[in-house]
Order: C-alpha cells, then sequence, then structure tokens
C-alpha cells in the first residue's frame, strides 16, 4: 500500500491509500477518484514532504558524513528512501494534528472541521496503541517482519521503518504488514 497527498481543481487536500502507484493512475485516468470535501473528479497528486524517521538518525548522520567526505549529495534508507535533507521549499517537519486543524480551508464548515479533528483523534490513538502494545525495532523492521514470518522469531507486534524496497520484498514473499499514517506526538 501506498500514501499520497492529493488535490482536487478546487485546491482542497487529501490523502489516499493505493494498492501501488499504477493502481492511483488506473483510478485517477477512470475519474473514480473524488475530493472528500467538494466531490470533484479532476484530482491530481500534491507536493509530499518527505519524512525520514528517528530510528534511522544514525544511519542519516552516516549518509551526511560520507557525503562530506565525498563531496557529494546522497540518499539514505528511510521510510521511502528520501533525500536526506528536503529541499527548501519542503517542511522540514510533519504538522502536528492542532497545525493540520489549524490550516484547513476558511471555506470548511464547522461539521467538515470536526470530522478532520476527529480523524486525527483517532490516529493520534493508533499511534499511542501501536506504542503501548508492539515493539518498536526501528529500520530491523523488515528483517524482523520475516523473521517472524518464517518462524524463526516469536510472533509479536512490532513496528518500526522500512525502505519502499523492503516493502515491495515483503509483500513478494507474501509477509503480513500495514503501512499506517503517523502522526507526531503532541504530549511533549
Amino acid at each position: 500500500m501506498i500514501l499520497f497527498a492529493l488535490k482536487c481543481s478546487s485546491d482542497h487536500r487529501f490523502e489516499g491509500w493505493f494498492r501501488n502507484g499504477a493502481a492511483y493512475d488506473e483510478q485517477a485516468a477512470s475519474h473514480l477518484i473524488a475530493c472528500p470535501v467538494c466531490g470533484d473528479h479532476a484530482v491530481a497528486k500534491a507536493p509530499m514532504a518527505p519524512r525520514i524517521a528517528k530510528g534511522v538518525a544514525k544511519a542519516v548522520d552516516r549518509a551526511h558524513e560520507t557525503a562530506e567526505a565525498k563531496g557529494a549529495a546522497t540518499e539514505t534508507k528511510g521510510a521511502s528512501a528520501s533525500p536526506v535533507a528536503p529541499p527548501p521549499s519542503v517542511p522540514a517537519t510533519i504538522p502536528t494534528p492542532a497545525d493540520v486543524v489549524a490550516s484547513l480551508p476558511p471555506t470548511l464548515n464547522d461539521a467538515q472541521r470536526e470530522a478532520v479533528a476527529e480523524v486525527m483523534r483517532h490516529l493520534s490513538e493508533v499511534r499511542r496503541t501501536v506504542e503501548k502494545n508492539c515493539d518498536y525495532v526501528g529500520d530491523r523492521f523488515a528483517e524482523e517482519a520475516r523473521r517472524i514470518h518464517y518462524g524463526e522469531a516469536d510472533p509479536r507486534g512490532i513496528y518500526g521503518e522500512a525502505s519502499s524496497e523492503d516493502v515491495e520484498e515483503l509483500a513478494e514473499e507474501g509477509v503480513t504488514f500495514h503501512r499506517i499514517p503517523w502522526l507526531p506526538r503532541t504530549d511533549s
């Protein structure tokens, strides 16, 4: 599964989950995707900020050191093998749920704003539940998921980061996993 940031011709922004990029292309070409705010079927991908997860911070530091030593730019394997540093026009941090609600277009009515706030509350609860009940394995997610799948480790809930390549390989191997939207903490 892959998550795309989308926008309609009225510049309403929303997200959509798709099996892969081809599934998005097929649905968009057939006008099967509609804006949840206005129902517009003229939908396109919107720019997305890359996210480099905390679990790969050491790898990012090593990549920076290697790039400086070579005098060249480099990439690191994060959640989506994104560039180490986002371009200046892209926010370097992911907005908090409160920031998202505050930045909604003024054309939304109170019920729509409350619906967005409710979704953000549910996603925050998903994060708390996963953190409480599952083991964080960081950038070893693909390796640990395989060990569980093949019976080399005790079955248990895990969460962490995986590169796009790892995600493809896990899917091809039949390893059961799910990608979930991960909101930043608001309790810090």
